[in-house]
Order: C-alpha cells, then sequence, then structure tokens
C-alpha cells in the first residue's frame, strides 16, 4: 500500500475554549492509503496537546510508516494495528488516521459500508449533542440559540462561574444538558456543584478532576444523582477496569485510542464492567466523524459534532439534522470531497 498525507487546517466557527485551553484553528492530516488495484481508504488525524501530539509529531509518524505499510496486506488489521502500536504507543492519532483509512480501504473493496463490515445495522437516527464552549455569558447564549434545534447541548465547565451560566442556559432553552468539566474542578467544588446540577437538567457529567484522581472519583460516588463519565482518564482498554465500581461510564474516542479497532474493544470491555459508554471526538473534519459514527450502534451516548464547529472542512459524510445522525450512502466510510481540490493530493 502506498501512503501519502497533507495538513488540513481546520477554522472553526467560534473560539473553541475548554478548563485548560482554547484555540481557533485546529491542525489536523489527511491520510491516504492507495493498494496496488488503485483503491484509496481515507483516514484523519486530530493530535491534542494533552495527549502529546501535534502535526508535527503525526507528520514524523506518518513519514516512517510509509516503509512499513509499503507490502502490508490491507485485510491484515490485526497484524498491521499491533505493528504500529508497537512502533508508535504513544501516537495515537497518528494511528487512528491510518486505522480509518484501512477500514475505508477493506469496505471500498469488499462494496460494503464499514457499519457493515462491522457487523453492526445501520445507524438510525442516533443523536449527538453539541458542545458549547467556554466564553461570556453573552456569547454562550448566542450559541445556545443558534443551534436550538438540537435536543442534547454539551456545555464546557471548570470555570468559577459555571453554575451561575447554566442556570442562565436553562431559561433560554430546554435541551439536555451534558456537561464537560475537562479535568476543571476540586473535591469540594464537585460536592457542591452536582447536587445544584440536579435541578437543572444535567444527564451526566464527564471528567470533573485531573486525570489519576480515582480517589476524588470515588468519593463523590454516591454524592449525587447525576451519572460521572471518564474522558481523559480513559485512552484504551488497559485503562477501564480500575473505573468499573468508580464512575458509571467512560467517553471513546478514535483518536485517544488509536481508532476503530481499539475503540471496539473498549466498547466490549466497559460492557464487561457494566459502564455505559460515550461515543466522542475532537475537532475533526466529516472523514473521522463518519468514522465514528459507524461505531454508534455499539454506544449508549453520542457526542459526534467536531464537524460542525468548522467552517472549512473540505469533506461531506454523516449529515446532521437536529441533531440526529444520518450515514452517507457508500461503501466504506461513505466520504468524498466537496470539490477537485481536496483531491490534488491523490
Amino acid at each position: 500500500m502506498n501512503l501519502s498525507f497533507y495538513p488540513l487546517d481546520l477554522k472553526l466557527k467560534h473560539t473553541f475554549q475548554i478548563a485548560r485551553e482554547s484555540r481557533d484553528i485546529q491542525n489536523n492530516i489527511i491520510v491516504l492509503l492507495r493498494d496496488t488495484d488503485g483503491v484509496v481508504g481515507f483516514g484523519e488525524a486530530a493530535p491534542t496537546r494533552f495527549l502529546g501530539e501535534d502535526a508535527k509529531s503525526v507528520t514524523r509518524v506518518l513519514d516512517q510508516s510509509i516503509d512499513l505499510l509499503q507490502q502490508a496486506d490491507p485485510f491484515h488489521l490485526e497484524d498491521t494495528t499491533h505493528l504500529l502500536k508497537s512502533r508508535f504507543p504513544r501516537d495515537t492519532a497518528a494511528r487512528a488516521a491510518i486505522d480509518i483509512a484501512l477500514y475505508d480501504m477493506i469496505g471500498k473493496k469488499l462494496k460494503i459500508p464499514l457499519y457493515q463490515l462491522l457487523g453492526l445495522k445501520k445507524p438510525n437516527a442516533n443523536v449527538t449533542s453539541f458542545t458549547i464552549g467556554i466564553d461570556t455569558l453573552e456569547k454562550m447564549c448566542k450559541k445556545v440559540d443558534e443551534v436550538k434545534d438540537f435536543p442534547i447541548l454539551k456545555i464546557k465547565a471548570g470555570f468559577k462561574e459555571d453554575i451561575e451560566t447554566l442556570r442562565e442556559l436553562r431559561k433560554i432553552t430546554r435541551a439536555v444538558f451534558r456537561v464537560d468539566v475537562n479535568t476543571g474542578w476540586t473535591l469540594h467544588e464537585a460536592i457542591k456543584k452536582l447536587k445544584l446540577m440536579e435541578n437543572l437538567g444535567v444527564e451526566l457529567v464527564e471528567q470533573p478532576f485531573p486525570v489519576g484522581s480515582i480517589e476524588l472519583l470515588q468519593k463523590i460516588r454516591g454524592a449525587a444523582k447525576i451519572p460521572i463519565f471518564v474522558d481523559e482518564d480513559v485512552k484504551d482498554t488497559h485503562d477501564i477496569p480500575a473505573f468499573s465500581n468508580v464512575v458509571d461510564g467512560i467517553n471513546i474516542k478514535l483518536m485517544k485510542c488509536g481508532g476503530i479497532r481499539e475503540a471496539i474493544r473498549m466498547i466490549h470491555t466497559a460492557r464487561a464492567h457494566d459502564l455505559k459508554i460515550m461515543m466522542g471526538c475532537n475537532i475533526e473534519s466529516s472523514v473521522s466523524i463518519t468514522a465514528a459514527s459507524h461505531v454508534t450502534p455499539l454506544v449508549d451516548h453520542i457526542d459526534l459534532d467536531g464537524h460542525l464547529l468548522v467552517t472549512n472542512d473540505p469533506y461531506t459524510g454523516v449529515m446532521v439534522d437536529r441533531g440526529k445522525l444520518s450515514l452517507p450512502v457508500g461503501d466504506g466510510l461513505g466520504v468524498v470531497a466537496r470539490s477537485e481540490a481536496s483531491l490534488l493530493s491523490l
């Protein structure tokens, strides 16, 4: 297989701010895998500094993967993904891009969509949340008004006035709230704020504490009725057992775990530990968001809105109407370029 790639700088509609950082541009990498018969698989890497990756590190891994994949059989997914993980254990976004491209290629070769390749029924009108990043109260209210047709909103918290902000947002929308703290609370804040949120229509709270705070999570277990999910704490399958009796669920992201193959393993492992599952994302184009959407029949909650937060997505794939996901018709991912300009690197 021939591997090539090019940068994709996604421009955000609004400055995206969470408890620990903010950004206006997301620097991703698009991966193209071409087999000897001319079939091309699309993949995408959306690195995050929190996990120690950026566009430069992804580019370095992809450069080193060209020779590794030259003689590889696209159907030997287990061997290929194992090889890449052994060579690049911490470069999950780079590995995810190759993993997604492999699945796209195999689906195209077999002339079936990805969900069918995975043995799943076609996702039927599953609903994603829409993320409201941290901003001034006025701007957060404006963002909520812009997406008033979405029945579920993911509100970024972890700042001093987050409860007051939730109260004001509740006045202008009936949407279900999911609150993502992105490691931003102390134990005292969590106990106090979780109880206050019970009357604000909050369905769940994500990652209240810094990574590794299992003792703090145990202390709030049962202190409030709202389910607690972990995100940054759970990167792959090996991290799940430690949280089986500590939280209610986990957030799986292709970029965090290394791709579709590991995501499936994580789903089955989480089920074995009676944990609920959210399928989440970074700021991504339709390439990797569509890949994750094919897996949604296996999860409980969906947060796949990364492509909706940008202004220059060069691909079309999964569509969203009032929060409902609709997969494209086509083999593999079903993703296509919006214009010939996106095909210049093929």
